[in-house]
């Protein structure tokens, strides 16, 4: 009561935005120098330069990057398919170790080994307790405009990328983006959890609740999608159908759990219909493209469920055959796997270090920060399933 009424004070709230500039100070008298991948324009190269990185605040972890995974969602940024304010720095499937905490952080310390997670949380709001952590959206996690940015360039602010901005030899975040790990996972496997392993399994597991015996097709095999084959094994599906244009995907899906694949086809839909007599119980779309999320819902069985996991550029429509609704079809989305990370990220390292969890052929190459744009070519050429930065 004593905290709302203070709140609720004009004179009270001045004071405190007093203490908060004293306390942080002018941004670029403060922090430490780093280098990073900065996006200044869309559709330009990425350039590496010298970045201030700010003090750790009572919240916040600052962590050194061990390694970092170029992600298909970074290039949609890149490319301008969804808008972001610049300059940024991209990525945001990183992992590292801790080397400063806030004084009030007590979920990690300092030398943990730790994964960052974009659906960073405020753990009050009604998505939190009710579960639903990827819908937060007060937030919190991110920094007041009345202090300093945790990022900045010559004293001009450096916009930071889904609570992350991982293209960098260290990161600023608040605690809840991140989650503690076995030191014995390797920094390379561990980067990918955060982002392609955990929408693709998610999407399975916790989005479309796939069960023991179903029969599941997924459409697209780069990381997100091998991570749903995998996630559908883990699942318990009886059959489990993967779907892409090049012949070295598909072969690479069948080592993460795929029964079957197919090369898609003009009539991708009818292809799945008729492989399946019927059609499938749920068809997991991870690419973000109109036709094949038109597709995923046609092939479904009365009663299936499509999930779309890739991402889409905003202002796409989808069209359905309404009819088919009368079958109890239904269409939706998943957002980074429908995650709870503070549990599914530790299981996962689990999953790996048993042997159940294919991340080795996950991860296709390991590059060098100055070579980011190799790494975006190769995501335009759909040539490999996951480059990584390793630090």
């Amino acid at each position: 009561m004593v905290v709302k009424a203070c709140m609720s004070s004009r004179s009270c709230m001045s004071s405190i935005l007093r203490s908060s500039r004293a306390q942080w100070g002018p941004a670029q008298e403060r922090g430490s120098f780093m280098k990073a991948a900065v996006l200044r324009e869309i559709g330009k190269p990425l350039t590496i330069e010298d970045v201030t990185i700010g003090d750790v605040g009572p919240r916040e972890v600052r962590v050194a990057v061990k390694a970092v995974g170029v992600c298909h969602s970074d290039l949609h940024f890149a490319e301008g398919h969804v808008p972001f304010p610049l300059p940024t720095i991209l990525g945001h499937e990183a992992a590292g170790i801790v080397i400063e905490v806030g004084s009030d952080v007590r979920s990690v310390k300092r030398g943990d080994h730790v994964v960052g997670c974009l659906s960073a949380f405020c753990g009050h709001c009604a998505s939190c307790v009710s579960g639903r952590l990827v819908l937060c959206s007060t937030g919190e996690t991110r920094r007041d405009a009345a202090m300093p940015p945790r990022l900045s360039i010559g004293g001009e602010a450096v916009h930071q990328f889904v609570n992350l901005s991982a293209f960098a030899e260290e990161v600023l975040v608040h605690e809840n983006a991140l989650v503690a790990i076995s030191r014995d996972m390797p920094s390379d496997k561990a980067a990918v959890l955060g982002c392609a392993v955990l929408t693709g399994v998610g999407a399975s597991i916790h989005s479309a609740g796939i069960r023991p015996g179903q029969t599941v097709a997924v459409i697209g095999c780069g990381g997100v999608g091998l991570s749903a084959i995998n996630g559908a094994l883990l699942a318990g599906a009886g059959r489990i159908i993967a779907v892409d244009r090049a012949p070295a995907k598909l072969e690479l899906a069948r080592r993460f759990g795929a029964t079957d694949v197919i090369e898609a086809g003009e009539d991708l839909a009818h292809q799945i219909l008729e492989m399946t007599r019927g059609g499938v119980d749920h068809a997991i779309e991870a690419i973000g493209l109109k036709s094949t999320v038109e597709a995923a819902f046609a092939m479904l069985r009365p009663g299936g469920i499509a999930t779309v996991a890739g991402m889409m550029p905003v202002g796409v429509k989808i069209e359905l055959e309404g009819f088919a609704l009368l079958g109890e079809r239904r269409l939706q989305g998943s957002n980074m796997g429908s995650n709870h990370f503070p549990v599914d990220i530790p299981r996962l390292v689990d999953f790996y270090m048993q042997g159940r969890l294919n991340l080795d052929d996950l991860v296709a190459a390991h590059i060098r920060l100055d070579e980011i744009g190799s790494a975006f070519d190769a995501l335009r050429k759909g040539e490999t399933a996951r480059s990584v930065i390793m630090f």
